[in-house]
């Protein structure tokens, strides 16, 4: 397979990708680099740097002088490629197969308000149309197209039913704009203002709902109780 040139101004890809074929055809397994020459490499594109030390993450070797002590405190050696992650299908693959830890399953789970943010079901609550099964929470990876072809991993929390409906198709951030044409100018709005606050909008019902399906049976008994007096 023939590599793009990683400066290539027709290179639909994200600086992770670009830093990595830099790394390949420039830089070259062995050699050292530093961040002075990730700088003049990529111009004006703030944390460059951490971009290519997120190739760690799809198995490329890169060192510095914790781990190498003959390495400067500048220097960085650049010991083995990993994943070819300017091949969609083989970064796909491996960033689908990336565990997720504790932390941020957390994270995630707290920043979606413990709802599958597919179908907004909450965690343990029952689905409206088969009361005899009750929502389980997942944080997984999905990977989406982004406008100028790239790929970039999220998470996401989904429920068991919806992810088992998955199809593995990457989400595209061309098809969600043009949805988004579609909508009513009123809608639009509405739409813009929980892309800003980061969240879907809910209302004090909702959120009173969802804090009361996380409280433990018992808790659950002196609330309402507690209403009713």
């Amino acid at each position: 397979m023939t590599l793009p040139a990683w400066n290539d101004p027709e290179l639909k890809a994200g600086t992770m990708v670009r830093g990595a074929l830099w790394l390949v055809q420039v830089v070259g397994e062995g050699n050292t680099f530093t961040k002075e020459q990730i700088r003049e490499a990529f111009p004006g594109i703030a944390q460059a740097d951490r971009r290519i030390r997120d190739l760690r993450d799809y198995g490329w070797v890169m060192l510095t002088n914790t781990e190498d002590a003959t390495l400067t405190a500048e220097d960085q050696r650049f010991v083995k490629s990993g994943v070819p992650v300017w091949d969609p299908v083989a970064r796909r693959a491996a960033t689908l197969r990336k565990p997720v830890s504790s932390k941020e399953r957390q994270a995630i789970l707290a920043r979606d308000h413990y709802m599958c943010t597919i179908c907004g079901v909450s965690g343990g609550e029952s689905y409206y149309d088969d009361s005899n099964q009750t929502a389980v929470l997942s944080v997984v990876r999905r990977q989406a197209v982004l406008l100028d072809g790239s790929e970039e991993a999220l998470l996401v929390t989904e429920c068991k039913r919806c992810r088992s409906g998955f199809d593995g198709d990457t989400a595209r951030v061309d098809d969600a704009l043009a949805e988004i044409k579609c909508l009513e100018p009123g809608d639009r709005r509405r739409l813009l203002r929980w892309m800003e606050r980061g969240r879907r909008g809910t209302t004090p019902l909702d959120r009173a709902w969802n804090t009361y399906r996380r409280l433990p049976a018992e808790a659950r008994g002196e609330l309402r109780s507690a209403i009713q007096d």
